[in-house]
C-alpha cells in the first residue's frame, strides 16, 4: 500500500473534527458512527425529516446547509450550527436569499445541498426548479447574506458538485442530466467556467453500470472531490433497481489531479450500502446519500455525511490511505465509456 496524503485544497485541519476508530475486525474500508443516526426524526420544531445536506468547519466550529422537509413534503434549507459536528442545532426559519441585484429570491424548492469552499467564498449548490428540476447555486463570506447566481445549465439536471478550487483557473463542476423523472440519463458529466457565469466545456467522467450492478441504474456526483497525492477522490452514489425498487449506495473513484474528467481508479464495490435500520426504513426505504465530508491533514482522517432512507442523517468514518488504497486495489478496468468523453 502506498503513503496518500491530503493536499492542496484539502490540505486543512480540523482537529476537532468527528472521528471514531475502526471497530476491531471490521474489514470494510469504510465504518458507521456508532451513535447513528445523528439527526433523527422530527429533529425541530414543525420539521418532519432532515436528510441529504452539507456541512462545513466554521471559524472552530461547524455550519450545515441542510434539506429540511417539513409536514408539506416541499424541502427548503434552513442553516444549522454544531460545536461538535454531531450534535446540531437547526434555524427555525429558511435561508433568505437575495439576487445580485439584492432583491428578495426564494426557490419554490430546494433539496440535496452541497456546500463548498472556493477560495474565499462559499458556494451552496442545490437542485432547484427552473421548468423542472436544475442546478442552484448561492454564495456567501459569512453565512449571513446569500447571493443566489444565474443557474448554470438547462433542465433537467441534479447532483451539481463544485471542485474545491480552480483548475487551470477555471471553476469545475460535476453534473447529472436527466428527464423530468427520477432514473433514465444515468452519468456524471464535468464543465467548466471561467467566471461561474458561462459554463462549457463539458466532459463526460464516467457512466452507470460498470461492473458493479450496484450502480445500474444511475450514479450522480457526492461530496466536493477531496485533493490527494493519488489525485481527486470521489465519493458518488450508484442505484440499482430490484423487484422491491431503487437501492442506493455509495462508491468511490478516483479522477486526474489536473484533467478530472479522466477516471484513474474506480472501485467496482460499493464501499458502504444501506444495512441499518435507519438506511433500510424510513421515508424511502434502501438509500444511502453521501453529500458532504470533513477532512484533516494532520491525520488523514475522513468523516463522510449522508442521508439515509430520505429521513435521516448519519456519519461514516474512513482515512485518506485506506479508502484511496482500497480504490486502487479493487478498481475495474476503464474504458473509453467511463472517462473522458471528449467530443
Amino acid at each position: 500500500m502506498s503513503e496518500v496524503k491530503l493536499v492542496g485544497a484539502s490540505a486543512i485541519n480540523i482537529p476537532n473534527m468527528p472521528w471514531q476508530e475502526k471497530p476491531a475486525g471490521y474489514e470494510n474500508p469504510i465504518w458507521r458512527h456508532n451513535d447513528n443516526p445523528v439527526i433523527k426524526r422530527n429533529p425541530a420544531k414543525g420539521v418532519a425529516r432532515i436528510f441529504n445536506s452539507a456541512v462545513a468547519a466554521y471559524e472552530g466550529s461547524f455550519i450545515g446547509v441542510f434539506r429540511v422537509e417539513d409536514n408539506t413534503t416541499r424541502p427548503h434549507l434552513r442553516m444549522g450550527h454544531s460545536v461538535d459536528g454531531l450534535d446540531w442545532k437547526i434555524d427555525d426559519e429558511p435561508i433568505r436569499f437575495i439576487d445580485e441585484e439584492g432583491n428578495p429570491y426564494q426557490p419554490r424548492y430546494a433539496y440535496d445541498p452541497r456546500l463548498v469552499k472556493v477560495e474565499d467564498t462559499f458556494y451552496i449548490i442545490w437542485c432547484t426548479d427552473f421548468y423542472g428540476a436544475a442546478i442552484g447555486v448561492a454564495k456567501t463570506k459569512d453565512f449571513k447574506t446569500f447571493i443566489s447566481l444565474e443557474n448554470p445549465f438547462l433542465p433537467f439536471n441534479r447532483n451539481g458538485v463544485l471542485f474545491p478550487r480552480k483548475i487551470n483557473n477555471t471553476f469545475v463542476m460535476l453534473s447529472r442530466p436527466s428527464d423530468s423523472g427520477h432514473t433514465p440519463f444515468g452519468d456524471v458529466f464535468l464543465s467548466e467556467s471561467p467566471d461561474f457565469v458561462y459554463w462549457g466545456k463539458h466532459r463526460h467522467v464516467m457512466t452507470k453500470g460498470g461492473q458493479g450492478w450496484w450502480q445500474s441504474v444511475k450514479i450522480g456526483g457526492g461530496p466536493a472531490p477531496i485533493e490527494t497525492t493519488e489525485g481527486w477522490l470521489m465519493f458518488y452514489h450508484g442505484v440499482t433497481g430490484t423487484c422491491n425498487g431503487l437501492v442506493y449506495s455509495m462508491g468511490a473513484v478516483i479522477l486526474d489531479i489536473n484533467e478530472p474528467s479522466k477516471v484513474k481508479y474506480r472501485s467496482k464495490n460499493f464501499v458502504l450500502t444501506p444495512e441499518e435500520w435507519y438506511e433500510e426504513r424510513g421515508f424511502v426505504n434502501n438509500v444511502l446519500f453521501p453529500c458532504a465530508t470533513l477532512h484533516d491533514a494532520e491525520t488523514g482522517r475522513i468523516a463522510i455525511y449522508y442521508g439515509a432512507a430520505d429521513t435521516y442523517v448519519g456519519v461514516a468514518y474512513t482515512t485518506v490511505n485506506e479508502i484511496v488504497n482500497y480504490v486502487i486495489e479493487t478498481h475495474e478496468e476503464v474504458g473509453d465509456d467511463a472517462g473522458l468523453g471528449k467530443i
